[in-house]
């Protein structure tokens, strides 16, 4: 899936995400948020999460579903593209590195 430019991440939370590295194959986020923040809707393609710490989030999707998500710290999990918004409903700050692949 490629993420259309409104959905970028970058461009809806510029805030919460910092490109790392990024070549023709995959980019390198980094994304940070504290107890209580939100993203806004936005997608990412297939991708690789890191967890630097652990965390718990409430996830919004444009259909109207929502469910609750939780990491560990060095989990590391795979995801199928995605558009959704986020709350971090969380005691802890989320601290992950996202590894997108491009197709």
């Amino acid at each position: 899936m490629k993420v259309e430019p409104q959905l970028d991440p970058l461009n809806t939370d510029p805030g919460s995400y910092r490109v790392l590295f990024e070549n023709d194959k995959v980019r390198v986020l980094e994304f940070r948020d504290k107890p209580g923040e939100k993203v806004r809707m936005h997608g990412h393609p297939e991708r690789l999460i890191y967890s630097f710490g652990p965390w718990k989030r409430k996830f919004f999707y444009p259909d109207g579903r929502t469910e609750i998500g939780e990491g560990r710290a060095g989990e590391v999990k795979w995801t199928p593209p995605v558009i959704h918004a986020g709350e971090n409903i969380g005691d802890t700050d989320t601290h992950n590195l996202f590894i997108e692949f491009k197709k």
